[in-house]
């Protein structure tokens, strides 16, 4: 019988976890056994012993600190006794008919298909998209990307080769990821250069650099909350926004060469300067938009991290668990 870990990195978001293990605790099939992990990345907030004890038959790890996902999920990996991992959003919701099909097609396609996820759709039946380019130097911002979305469908989606049960992005959102455990050890897991964000396009460019498919079921759906959980509060809000930003430079740092990550890093580095400065004196008289304010705090955020890239002559994020290695 296949075992099948299912992996969910949970920060304050309780609530939604709560939904997210509700709709595994009675999902049992005779093909295979499912262990259910929970990270938590230190929420620190009285709960985490709440769920061990409401769902005693999963397992709960306190993890060191906000080590961010890709440290959560890699923490949940080490600690699993299964095959096959899926990584879940603790804002998703699986239904037993969709987990089967979803588990049963990499398993009958797993010598073609390196890691797979399946349709995703929100509360509101919209579904999300699945049909990812890869971050080119070409294409690494948005207005070249469009146009060369507009200019190239024809060429663009010849590289989804789609077919009635599966599209073959170039990458994955990181909500829904399942893999074998060889294919995991062989990429050496989620690379912790990133604390939040890209980490799942990361992944997926390594999966790909050593010939591995990427591949998204189509005939399997798992519900996936639209905003999710990090979002709390403004400070929140400007801190994942700025996190964002810092993970593209990480994606940068990784994945291109010196002399194209040198124009890409100035190039997103005016960029945000640029409009966060415009924004933030254009909020100035309209304090009571919230929204324009964020752009203040995320502009701080950046300046900040600047600072810490000229010290530490590295671009990863100050709170990814790479950044104190990097420093030693």
């Amino acid at each position: 019988m296949n075992k099948l870990a299912i992996i969910i990195v949970n920060y304050k978001g309780w609530n939604a976890l709560d939904e997210c293990l509700n709709s595994l605790e009675d999902i049992h099939s005779e093909k295979y056994s499912i262990e259910v992990i929970v990270v938590d990345n230190c929420s620190n907030d009285g709960n985490f012993f709440v769920f061990q004890k409401k769902f005693h038959q999963f397992t709960f790890i306190l993890n060191s600190g906000n080590n961010g996902f890709a440290n959560g999920c890699n923490v949940g990996a080490a600690n699993a006794s299964s095959d096959y991992l899926l990584f879940l959003n603790p804002d998703t919701k699986v239904d037993k008919p969709n987990l089967d099909s979803f588990f049963d097609a990499y398993i009958k396609h797993q010598s073609e298909i390196a890691v797979l996820s399946c349709l995703q759709v929100d509360e509101n039946g919209k579904f999300y998209k699945q049909h990812n380019l890869l971050p080119k130097f070409a294409t690494f911002f948005g207005i070249p990307r469009a146009i060369y979305k507009l200019f190239f469908k024809n060429k663009i989606s010849t590289v989804f080769q789609e077919n009635d049960d599966f599209i073959y992005p170039e990458w994955i959102t990181g909500a829904v990821v399942l893999l074998s455990k060889k294919w995991f050890d062989k990429v050496s897991g989620w690379n912790e250069d990133f604390w939040m964000y890209m980490e799942d396009v990361d992944l997926c460019k390594r999966i790909a650099d050593v010939n591995g498919k990427v591949a998204v079921y189509k005939k399997a759906t798992i519900f996936h909350k639209h905003g999710g959980a990090s979002r709390i509060n403004i400070k929140t809000k400007a801190l994942t926004k700025t996190e964002v930003i810092i993970s593209k430079h990480a994606y940068i740092q990784n994945n291109f060469s010196s002399l194209s990550g040198f124009f890409l890093h100035s190039r997103l580095i005016f960029g945000v300067l640029l409009e966060k400065l415009l924004f933030s004196i254009i909020a100035l008289p309209l304090f009571f938009v919230q929204k324009l304010q964020v752009n203040k705090l995320i502009l701080k955020n950046y300046i900040s991290y600047l600072f810490s890239v000229v010290k530490n002559n590295t671009f990863i994020s100050p709170r990814a668990t790479k950044f104190a290695v990097s420093k030693s």
